[in-house]
Parts: C-alpha cells; sequence; structure tokens
C-alpha cells in the first residue's frame, strides 16, 4: 500500500497561543500576512516573534499582496528562514526579485466562471514558483472563505503535476477538505478562515479536526489501487 501525506499549512495567525495550537494539530507551515489591509495583518516584527515559537521542520510562510521591495526585505530580515507568497498582482520578475523560494497565489473566479481560468498558462508563466497556490477570486485578497470549483480543471495534467506542485486553498473547512483532496490530489492545502473562531482568532478544535479530516482523505488515497 501506498502512503500518501497530504501537508497542511494553517494561515493567518495573530497569536502565540494559536501558533502552539497549530503545531500541536499538525501544521507543517503556518502563515503569517504582512498585508496591510488584512484583518489578520501583522507587522514584519510580530511575525518574526511569533516564527521564533516554531519547532524544526514547521515552515514559517510571509504572505505579500503588491508589496514593496523594502516591505518584503524587512519580512525576510524578520523571518530569514521563511518561505515567500505572493497573493496579489506580482509579475514573475517581480516574485523573484526577493532571491527567496516562494509560492505564487492563482485567484480562481468561483462557479462555472472558473472554467475561462486558464490555470496551464497561470502555471507555466510561474514555473519558479515553488508551489501554486490555488485560491478563490474574492474581494480583497485571501481569506473569503469561498471555493472555486473543484472539477474546472485537469488535475492530472502534467503542466499542473498537482500532487506536487498545487496548494489546494480556498474555503475550506473540516467538513469539506476530504473531498477537495480526493478530488484534486494537491500537494498541500492552505486554510485560514475555516479554522476561525473570528477574523485573525483560530479555534485549537476547528484546527485538529480539519487535520484529522486531510488524514482521512489521506488514508482513502492511500487504500486505492
Amino acid at each position: 500500500m501506498n502512503t500518501h501525506r497530504t501537508r497542511i499549512k494553517i494561515c493567518g495567525l495573530t497569536r502565540e497561543a494559536d501558533v502552539d495550537a497549530a503545531v500541536r494539530a499538525g501544521a507543517d507551515a503556518v502563515g503569517f500576512v504582512l498585508y496591510e489591509q488584512s484583518p489578520r495583518h501583522v507587522s514584519a516584527e510580530r511575525a518574526g516573534e511569533l516564527a521564533s515559537r516554531l519547532p524544526p521542520f514547521v515552515m514559517p510562510v510571509l504572505l505579500f499582496v503588491n508589496a514593496s521591495p523594502e516591505h518584503i526585505a524587512r519580512g525576510c530580515i524578520a523571518v530569514p528562514q521563511a518561505l515567500l507568497q505572493f497573493h496579489g498582482d506580482e509579475t514573475p520578475a517581480d516574485c523573484q526579485a526577493a532571491g527567496r523560494p516562494y509560492l505564487r497565489a492563482a485567484r480562481i473566479p468561483t462557479g462555472s466562471a472558473g472554467t475561462g481560468f486558464d490555470l496551464l498558462e497561470y502555471a507555466t508563466e510561474h514555473a519558479a514558483a515553488q508551489a501554486i497556490l490555488l485560491d478563490a477570486l474574492v474581494e480583497g485578497y485571501g481569506g473569503g472563505g469561498q471555493s472555486f470549483d473543484w472539477t474546472a480543471f485537469p488535475w492530472s495534467h502534467p503542466l499542473l503535476n498537482a500532487s506536487s506542485r498545487l496548494v489546494l486553498s480556498g474555503g475550506l473547512t473540516p467538513a469539506n477538505v476530504t473531498d477537495g483532496i480526493s478530488r484534486v490530489r494537491p500537494w498541500a492545502v492552505d486554510v485560514s478562515s475555516g479554522v476561525e473562531a473570528a477574523k485573525g482568532i483560530k479555534d485549537p478544535d476547528k484546527m485538529l479536526a480539519f487535520v484529522a479530516a486531510v488524514r482521512a482523505a489521506d488514508a482513502q488515497i492511500s487504500r486505492l489501487p
């Protein structure tokens, strides 16, 4: 039997207690939002304080939206081990300018409009990214609690390479993440609003339930021939 393991990122952390709870729940990565207009925003210095609590092998991720090079540099100084995530209108050159490994978010329209998004072209354009993070296009940037149509794209296409290069995000919850993983077979999943008690305040029980649902999906896939 092949053992399948989906990686888990919990994003939008703002408190020490939530960082600790995410680690206890089994998160592989935690995200800090350095976008000032987000209700989950933290400063670069605050992200550094929170990231200092992480044990080895739990990756801090810094989320930026159309940030200046100076703002990105401050984040990299505060959290030197961080993976970067670009969630705005950044070009491939913008993303690569920091000289750091990064994720690139693809903001996919919800409903039937999702089929009009050329994800194959987007993945090719951002080939330098470590992964493409699939999120729903909502007003603002991220954390909108909405999902796009998971049946809209050919996940087995070699340009997508879902099982090693895609991160499924957008409206994930403990109730639907098992289905999302079964359909997309992503390398990782990313959750924010789906495990919150309020914006920027995580719920430890929801985080535990989310991780359990991911592991249930992994068990289902591992049993497949």
